[in-house]
Protein backbone atom coordinates (compact mmCIF):
# COMPACT_ATOMS: atom_id res chain seq x y z
CA UNK A 1 0.00 0.00 0.00
CA UNK A 2 1.40 3.32 -1.34
CA UNK A 3 0.78 6.56 0.92
CA UNK A 4 1.53 10.23 -0.35
CA UNK A 5 2.00 11.31 3.29
CA UNK A 6 4.57 9.67 5.98
CA UNK A 7 2.11 11.11 8.55
CA UNK A 8 -0.96 9.33 7.23
CA UNK A 9 1.12 5.94 6.64
CA UNK A 10 2.15 6.32 10.63
CA UNK A 11 -1.62 6.98 11.54
CA UNK A 12 -2.53 3.79 9.69
CA UNK A 13 0.14 1.80 10.56
CA UNK A 14 -1.14 2.85 14.45
CA UNK A 15 -4.44 2.01 14.04
CA UNK A 16 -3.85 -1.96 12.24
CA UNK A 17 -2.43 -2.96 15.34
CA UNK A 18 -5.55 -2.80 16.98
CA UNK A 19 -6.93 -6.24 16.59
CA UNK A 20 -9.21 -7.43 14.26
CA UNK A 21 -8.17 -3.95 11.92
CA UNK A 22 -6.37 -4.66 8.39
CA UNK A 23 -4.70 -1.75 6.79
CA UNK A 24 -7.71 -1.36 4.68
CA UNK A 25 -9.99 -0.71 7.53
CA UNK A 26 -7.19 1.38 9.11
CA UNK A 27 -7.08 3.47 6.36
CA UNK A 28 -10.63 3.68 6.02
CA UNK A 29 -10.90 4.81 9.61
CA UNK A 30 -8.17 7.40 9.59
CA UNK A 31 -9.55 9.09 6.55
CA UNK A 32 -12.65 9.38 7.98
CA UNK A 33 -10.91 10.97 11.16
CA UNK A 34 -9.33 13.41 8.99
CA UNK A 35 -12.78 14.52 7.56
CA UNK A 36 -13.84 15.06 11.10
CA UNK A 37 -13.65 18.56 12.92
CA UNK A 38 -10.69 19.17 14.89
CA UNK A 39 -12.35 19.12 18.23
CA UNK A 40 -13.83 15.40 17.40
CA UNK A 41 -10.29 14.43 17.00
CA UNK A 42 -9.45 15.89 20.21
CA UNK A 43 -12.51 14.33 21.91
CA UNK A 44 -11.49 10.77 21.02
CA UNK A 45 -7.46 11.20 21.70
CA UNK A 46 -7.95 12.95 25.32
CA UNK A 47 -10.56 9.79 25.97
CA UNK A 48 -8.03 7.60 25.18
CA UNK A 49 -5.49 9.31 26.86
CA UNK A 50 -7.33 9.38 29.85
CA UNK A 51 -8.59 5.75 29.86
CA UNK A 52 -5.24 5.23 30.00
CA UNK A 53 -3.28 6.81 32.20
CA UNK A 54 -6.10 7.51 35.20
CA UNK A 55 -8.39 3.91 34.44
CA UNK A 56 -8.30 1.31 37.80
CA UNK A 57 -8.48 -2.23 37.91
CA UNK A 58 -10.65 -3.74 41.24
CA UNK A 59 -9.10 -4.34 44.10
CA UNK A 60 -11.36 -7.21 44.57
CA UNK A 61 -12.20 -8.63 41.40
CA UNK A 62 -9.78 -7.12 38.92
CA UNK A 63 -12.70 -5.34 36.68
CA UNK A 64 -12.13 -2.31 34.78
CA UNK A 65 -13.42 0.55 37.12
CA UNK A 66 -13.10 4.23 37.83
CA UNK A 67 -12.49 3.76 41.12
CA UNK A 68 -10.84 1.64 44.02
CA UNK A 69 -13.87 -0.92 44.07
CA UNK A 70 -15.89 -1.26 40.72
CA UNK A 71 -19.80 -0.93 40.65
CA UNK A 72 -20.65 -4.24 41.08
CA UNK A 73 -18.42 -5.10 44.11
CA UNK A 74 -19.48 -2.11 45.82
CA UNK A 75 -23.36 -2.90 45.23
CA UNK A 76 -24.29 -4.49 48.38
CA UNK A 77 -27.62 -5.78 47.03
CA UNK A 78 -25.42 -8.50 45.06
CA UNK A 79 -24.64 -11.96 46.47
CA UNK A 80 -21.42 -11.75 47.45
CA UNK A 81 -21.44 -15.46 48.25
CA UNK A 82 -21.51 -16.27 44.65
CA UNK A 83 -18.77 -15.31 42.60
CA UNK A 84 -17.88 -16.18 38.96
CA UNK A 85 -14.58 -16.06 37.10
CA UNK A 86 -14.20 -15.22 33.75
CA UNK A 87 -11.28 -14.21 31.30
CA UNK A 88 -11.60 -10.62 30.86
CA UNK A 89 -13.71 -7.80 31.04
CA UNK A 90 -15.96 -8.48 27.97
CA UNK A 91 -16.90 -11.79 29.76
CA UNK A 92 -18.20 -9.72 32.38
CA UNK A 93 -19.97 -7.16 30.04
CA UNK A 94 -21.81 -10.78 28.27
CA UNK A 95 -23.09 -11.95 31.71
CA UNK A 96 -24.20 -8.71 32.74
CA UNK A 97 -26.31 -8.68 29.92
CA UNK A 98 -28.32 -11.43 30.59
CA UNK A 99 -29.82 -9.71 33.79
CA UNK A 100 -29.59 -13.73 34.91
CA UNK A 101 -26.81 -13.47 37.67
CA UNK A 102 -26.26 -11.33 40.95
CA UNK A 103 -23.06 -12.55 42.42
CA UNK A 104 -19.73 -10.97 42.31
CA UNK A 105 -16.60 -11.88 39.53
CA UNK A 106 -13.52 -12.45 39.34
CA UNK A 107 -11.09 -11.24 36.49
CA UNK A 108 -8.37 -13.71 35.50
CA UNK A 109 -6.64 -11.46 32.70
CA UNK A 110 -6.57 -13.90 30.77
CA UNK A 111 -6.13 -17.92 30.27
CA UNK A 112 -3.37 -20.90 30.83
CA UNK A 113 -1.72 -21.11 27.48
CA UNK A 114 1.62 -22.23 27.18
CA UNK A 115 1.95 -21.57 23.60
CA UNK A 116 1.60 -17.97 24.14
CA UNK A 117 3.78 -17.98 27.31
CA UNK A 118 0.74 -17.86 29.67
CA UNK A 119 1.40 -19.05 32.78
CA UNK A 120 -0.60 -19.38 36.04
CA UNK A 121 1.80 -17.02 37.47
CA UNK A 122 0.47 -14.19 35.22
CA UNK A 123 -3.26 -14.59 35.70
CA UNK A 124 -5.27 -13.49 38.88
CA UNK A 125 -5.48 -16.96 40.06
CA UNK A 126 -3.62 -16.07 43.61
CA UNK A 127 -5.67 -13.07 44.43
CA UNK A 128 -9.15 -15.57 43.52
CA UNK A 129 -7.62 -18.23 46.24
CA UNK A 130 -6.79 -15.20 48.82
CA UNK A 131 -10.63 -14.53 48.16
CA UNK A 132 -11.79 -18.16 48.93
CA UNK A 133 -9.73 -18.35 51.92
CA UNK A 134 -11.66 -15.54 53.56
CA UNK A 135 -14.49 -17.89 54.07
CA UNK A 136 -17.14 -15.60 52.60
CA UNK A 137 -17.31 -17.36 49.22
CA UNK A 138 -19.59 -20.44 49.18
CA UNK A 139 -19.39 -21.23 45.06
CA UNK A 140 -17.16 -20.64 42.41
CA UNK A 141 -18.52 -20.62 39.26
CA UNK A 142 -16.03 -21.27 36.16
CA UNK A 143 -17.29 -19.18 32.94
CA UNK A 144 -14.32 -19.40 30.80
CA UNK A 145 -14.48 -20.22 26.90
CA UNK A 146 -14.84 -24.24 26.47
CA UNK A 147 -11.47 -24.14 24.53
CA UNK A 148 -8.63 -26.27 25.49
CA UNK A 149 -7.33 -23.41 27.61
CA UNK A 150 -10.09 -22.33 29.28
CA UNK A 151 -10.62 -26.19 30.15
CA UNK A 152 -6.85 -25.93 31.29
CA UNK A 153 -7.35 -23.29 33.20
CA UNK A 154 -10.30 -24.36 35.31
CA UNK A 155 -9.01 -27.74 36.02
CA UNK A 156 -5.83 -25.61 37.18
CA UNK A 157 -7.86 -23.84 39.63
CA UNK A 158 -9.93 -26.56 41.23
CA UNK A 159 -6.74 -28.26 41.65
CA UNK A 160 -5.79 -25.22 44.01
CA UNK A 161 -8.75 -24.91 45.78
CA UNK A 162 -8.42 -28.89 47.79
CA UNK A 163 -9.09 -28.92 50.71
CA UNK A 164 -10.94 -25.52 50.68
CA UNK A 165 -14.59 -25.16 51.81
CA UNK A 166 -16.14 -23.63 48.50
CA UNK A 167 -18.46 -25.07 45.39
CA UNK A 168 -17.34 -25.80 42.35
CA UNK A 169 -19.51 -25.08 39.26
CA UNK A 170 -19.24 -24.63 35.50
CA UNK A 171 -21.94 -23.19 32.91
CA UNK A 172 -23.98 -25.47 31.47
CA UNK A 173 -22.77 -26.61 27.51
CA UNK A 174 -25.20 -24.58 26.24
CA UNK A 175 -22.20 -22.82 24.81
CA UNK A 176 -20.64 -25.09 21.57
CA UNK A 177 -17.35 -26.11 22.24
CA UNK A 178 -14.19 -23.52 21.28
CA UNK A 179 -16.83 -20.56 21.40
CA UNK A 180 -16.02 -17.59 23.64
CA UNK A 181 -18.17 -16.59 26.03
CA UNK A 182 -18.79 -12.62 24.69
CA UNK A 183 -20.53 -14.01 20.95
CA UNK A 184 -22.87 -16.38 23.45
CA UNK A 185 -26.10 -14.81 22.62
CA UNK A 186 -27.98 -13.47 26.09
CA UNK A 187 -30.18 -16.00 26.54
CA UNK A 188 -28.66 -18.93 25.80
CA UNK A 189 -25.90 -17.57 28.21
CA UNK A 190 -27.95 -16.68 30.78
CA UNK A 191 -29.51 -20.30 30.63
CA UNK A 192 -25.89 -21.35 30.82
CA UNK A 193 -25.52 -19.68 34.25
CA UNK A 194 -29.03 -20.79 35.75
CA UNK A 195 -28.60 -24.01 34.63
CA UNK A 196 -25.06 -24.91 35.70
CA UNK A 197 -23.45 -27.88 37.12
CA UNK A 198 -21.10 -29.02 39.41
CA UNK A 199 -17.20 -29.10 38.23
CA UNK A 200 -16.86 -32.55 38.93
CA UNK A 201 -19.18 -33.34 36.72
CA UNK A 202 -17.64 -31.37 33.62
CA UNK A 203 -14.52 -33.81 34.56
CA UNK A 204 -15.80 -37.30 34.08
CA UNK A 205 -18.07 -36.13 31.11
CA UNK A 206 -14.89 -34.69 29.07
Amino acid sequence: MEFSSKLLENAVYEMSQLPGIGKRTALRLVLHLLKQPEERTNLLSNALVKLKSEVNFCECCNNISDTKLCEICANPKRDETLVCVVEDIRDVMAIENTSQYNGLYHVLGGKISPMEGVGPQDLNINALLKRVQKGTISELIFALSSTMEGDTTNFYIYRQLEGMEVVTSTIARGISVGDELEYADEVTLGRSILNRVPFENSIKAG
